[in-house]
């Protein structure tokens, strides 16, 4: 995977694809925010977790960099607490 410095050895089916999704984007400053995350944090995540990223993967990029960035409101729908928590994640440095 392009950036990705995590294998999808060991993970299930659902999370080697998402995984994937979120280094192959369209848009290279999208992959880099889901990307990185992905790599860092999906093994761990919970089913609940899981919908919410896969609901999230399914965002246009240009919103999902509008949302992280703070440009645009994040509408209440996507506004949960694994986005919060990709925006932490971006926002601290990790």
């Amino acid at each position: 995977m392009t950036g990705s410095t995590r294998s999808s050895h060991g993970l299930d089916e659902r999370r080697r694809r998402l995984l994937y999704r979120c280094w192959h984007r369209g848009t290279k400053e999208t992959d880099l925010i889901m990307g990185p995350f992905a790599d860092a944090c999906i093994a761990d995540m919970a089913d609940d977790e899981l919908a919410d990223f896969e609901k999230l993967s399914d965002v246009p990029d240009p919103e999902i960099y509008a949302w992280v960035t703070g440009e645009s409101d994040v509408p209440a729908q996507h506004d949960t607490p694994l986005f919060r928590r990709l925006c932490a994640f971006h926002n601290n440095g990790r």
